[in-house]
């Protein structure tokens, strides 16, 4: 896999402090041990960097809380592998991950000849590491390459395919902002430029939580993801990936199996609510952080007991 062209912004140093912010909780734990399911029981649950996955860890915990246990608060780690070696090395109990993560990144395979179940797949295969799945939540945010509303209109950009030979022919009007996994991911740029055949004529490596303010400043095209409500804020178009090059990414919790078997409370607990984050709720949830400034924790209670799925 070639190295791909890199402008390292200074802006990254405030992207981390954004980051850091948005772990909400992350002074070392957070109280529940009241009567209930898992009463006595204590977890440490993570997240990665992202704002999905901020309210995600924080819905679980306060989900779990309130069947009594204790959590402790480790979200906001920054990387897919360093979060699921985490996982894998019981510094964490608990997080939420993605089918096309675990297929591509975790397990190893690529982003061909996919599996029709491919949750189904990424259940059987990881069994194999000792780390359960629970219950799909029926939305999907799946990596999107978009730029702006007005870019996208006077250059007749709809999808992925009329973008490609744009980038061919304009290299001078073909820059990228992505984060740094995005960037190394074989189900990210390098496979997607290979598979529409491609080639961004720069790319612009920022922290994640600055690129949808950047794409029409720092570069034409940013790296995105399809259940984030800032898209919609920030005035952009997502391209459409006709060629379905990228995996399906159907939001899961996950642990370990033997904490899975020792309280299988936790699946009776987190699968009801799964049921109900599909992806009109998830960007609702998400704009309500990015755009609206409230906090992950706020968000989640708000939202469970709206929705009566805490006893």
């Amino acid at each position: 896999m070639r190295t791909p062209r890199r402008t390292f912004a200074a802006l990254t140093a405030v992207g981390a402090a954004v980051a850091l912010a948005l772990t909400g909780c992350s002074d070392g734990g957070s109280g529940g041990g009241g009567e209930g399911e898992l009463s006595g029981a204590s977890f440490t649950v993570g997240s990665k960097e992202f704002t999905e996955s901020h309210v995600l860890a924080q819905i679980s915990m306060v989900a779990l809380e309130n069947a009594g246990a204790d959590i402790t608060d480790q979200t906001g780690i920054s990387g897919s592998a360093t979060v699921r070696e985490a996982l894998e090395t019981s510094e964490i109990d608990l997080y939420w991950d993605y089918t096309g993560t675990a297929w591509v990144n975790i397990l190893g395979n690529t982003t061909e000849d996919l599996p029709e179940d491919l949750y189904g797949a990424v259940v059987e295969a990881d069994a194999e590491n000792g780390i359960a799945w629970l219950e799909p939540a029926p939305f999907e945010n799946t990596y999107r390459i978009a730029t702006t509303d007005e870019f996208a209109s006077e250059n007749s950009l709809t999808n992925m395919t009329e973008a490609a030979a744009f980038i061919n022919d304009n290299s001078d009007q073909s820059s990228v902002c992505a984060a740094s996994e995005f960037i190394n991911r074989d189900d990210g740029l390098p496979g997607l430029e290979e598979d529409y055949g491609f080639e961004f004529g720069e790319v612009v490596e920022l922290d994640l939580n600055l690129i949808y303010t950047q794409v029409g400043d720092s570069c034409q095209f940013g790296e995105v993801f399809s259940t984030d409500a800032r898209i919609t804020s920030n005035e952009l178009t997502v391209l459409e990936d006709d060629a379905d090059f990228f995996v399906p990414y159907a939001g899961v919790a996950t642990l370990r199996q033997e904490t899975l078997d020792e309280y299988p409370a936790i699946a009776e607990i987190l699968d009801p609510i799964s049921a109900e984050l599909t992806n009109e709720v998830m960007i609702e949830l998400n704009g309500k952080v990015d755009n609206d400034g409230e906090d992950p924790r706020d968000v989640a209670e708000e939202w469970l007991e709206e929705q009566g799925l805490l006893s």
